[in-house]
């Protein structure tokens, strides 16, 4: 299994392989995607540019790849290469996950993501979470 950076240039796989377990998510313009391959792409998240970090989004595993840390490994593999503070939100289901990768729970957002929030809020339930770099296990 590999746990890297996506290129470029193969973001279409990604925006295939999203498509394929029928998610919503997509690849944010500018974001830095992140892979756990082994001859195809099993586990995908990005990572976009804010103030004073990034936002993490699109974290999906393959459903017959999950309850095999595959998200776990990602994340811990693209937090450790990237600076800054590292914001999501996520569904309360979710938070204990992004919990034990050093995650907690926020009102301190940078001002677009606050406002994305706000937005999403209206039709979703979402908690805001943030791993910062001074706090992370």
């Amino acid at each position: 299994m590999r746990y890297e950076p996506l290129a470029p240039e193969l973001r279409p796989l990604l925006d295939k392989f999203y498509r394929a377990h029928r998610s919503p998510m997509r690849v944010p313009a500018g974001a830095q995607s992140w892979v756990a391959r082994h001859r195809e792409i099993l586990a995908a998240l990005n990572l976009s540019p804010v103030e004073h970090g990034h936002w993490l989004s699109g974290l999906l595993v393959a459903p017959e790849q999950r309850r095999r840390g595959l998200a776990g490994h990602l994340l811990e593999q693209a937090l450790a290469r990237t600076p800054g503070t590292v914001w999501l939100f996520c569904h309360p289901d979710l938070a204990d996950f992004y919990r034990r990768a050093g995650f907690m729970p926020t009102t301190d957002l940078p001002q677009p993501l606050a406002e994305r929030l706000a937005r999403y809020r209206r039709h979703k339930t979402l908690v805001a979470l943030a791993r910062r770099p001074d706090l992370a296990p």
